[in-house]
């Protein structure tokens, strides 16, 4: 099984983040999980990779061509590949990925998460997506879901898609167990 975790490019204000990015990776490697990440060797990606690395498992990045050669790009990984953009880094993480979690970060690490979460939504992949809410980072992010809910722009059943915890090893947990909902506009 191999998941993707979409993150900052900084280690935030916080240590909290730092620590839950160790732990996730940690929780990885025991569940014989292998990362796939964004490639870069700063910020919370950075750290999450070593960590995977550093504890025996294996971690493949997707870098973007420009970033690698501003001399972001992790070295030390399983794997690294270089394509030519940010579409086709976010197309190959998600077919190599088995699910996808997002650690805190910024809104590059909103807008993988989004998207990945809108494709499972349209029935384009039936992987689990999940939010590590280290600290609460994501509450109000989670509440202002509810409130796409209570105005009637996104179902309860498309809402409780995205999985949401404060626990590495809970959200591994309940993505063994996920069971995606028919696809939106489903003939079924």
């Amino acid at each position: 099984m191999r998941i993707a975790v979409f993150c900052g490019s900084s280690p935030g204000r916080s240590a909290d983040y730092e620590v839950q990015a160790r732990q996730l990776g940690e929780v990885l490697v025991t569940n014989n999980i292998d990362l796939v990440f964004g490639g870069g060797h700063v910020g919370l990606m950075g750290i999450i990779a070593d960590t995977v690395m550093a504890a025996g498992g294996r971690a493949y990045g997707v870098i973007p061509r420009a970033l690698s050669e501003r001399e972001v790009a992790h070295q030390r990984l399983t794997s690294l590949e270089i394509v030519e953009d940010m579409h086709q880094r976010k197309a190959r993480m998600a077919e190599l990925a088995d699910g996808f979690i997002a650690l805190p970060g910024g809104v590059g690490t909103l807008e993988e998460l989004f998207e990945v979460w809108t494709w499972a939504q349209l029935g384009l992949h039936a992987k689990p997506v999940g939010l590590l809410n280290v600290e609460g980072f994501y509450d109000l992010l989670a509440r202002f879901i509810d409130q796409l809910v209570t105005e009637e722009f996104l179902g309860q059943v498309y809402r409780d898609m995205l999985l949401v915890d404060n626990s590495p090893q809970n959200l591994i947990d309940r993505f063994r167990d996920y069971t995606p909902p028919r696809r939106k506009w489903s003939q079924d």
